[in-house]
């Protein structure tokens, strides 16, 4: 059987694994680095519930062979973690977007990814993205809730925190100009004593003089 070193960063640490050449993603992931939180449904790509992303991008492990992989930095549910995971699991939970939870991993990659991207979607465009993932259980309305939701609130929190980089900017600038025109008036001050000083001098030595 030939094999292969495969050099993967996977939830962001590095590993090297000897494997079979033929061995996909994700039984690399599974049996190899023992991250069971991604799923085998269907083994043909149609399911979903392999999904992990590779490089930023969700992608169907079940197809994809472990030595493409090669150099690539992989997430699974396992390493799904920060402000937009949290609002994403968040929004599943409020909006029950889960029952069994065999779909639940590669729903939320693949939800993540929208989230993340910070782009307007109507309730359509969701269900179109999601699509390639599939569930049994909800009737997919809590999923497309939940993932509008939390794409909603990651754009909402990203404005506001434009708004205060653009406020702490122009505080700063102001605190900046003020500061500077009190130098100008210090500085002017300072020449306006030392002129005096120089005059007065001056009208003492003269008047000495005569």
């Amino acid at each position: 059987m030939h094999e292969i070193t495969v050099h993967l960063t996977v939830n962001g640490r590095p590993h090297t694994v000897r494997t079979a050449g033929r061995t996909t993603l994700a039984d690399l992931l599974r049996d190899q680095l023992d991250l069971t939180g991604l799923h085998l449904g269907c083994e043909q790509g149609v399911c979903g519930a392999c999904t992990v992303t590779v490089d930023g991008l969700p992608t169907r492990a079940c197809l994809t062979l472990a030595g493409a992989c090669e150099g690539g930095e992989v997430v699974t549910v396992e390493g799904l973690e920060g402000p937009d995971a949290d609002r994403l699991r968040d929004a599943f939970s409020r909006n029950g977007a889960l029952q069994c939870g065999f779909c639940t991993p590669g729903m939320l990659l693949s939800g993540h990814h929208l989230v993340c991207a910070r782009q307007p979607l109507t309730r359509e465009e969701i269900g179109v993205a999601m699509s390639g993932n599939l569930c049994r259980c909800t009737g997919y309305n809590g999923i497309v809730n939940a993932v509008g939701e939390a794409v909603e609130s990651g754009i909402a929190a990203e404005d506001a925190a434009a708004a205060t980089d653009w406020h702490d900017a122009t505080a700063a600038d102001g605190n900046d100009a003020t500061a500077a025109d009190g130098n100008d008036a210090t500085a002017a001050h300072r020449n306006d004593t030392a002129a005096s000083h120089r005059n007065d001098v001056t009208a003492a030595h003269r008047h000495h003089e005569e």
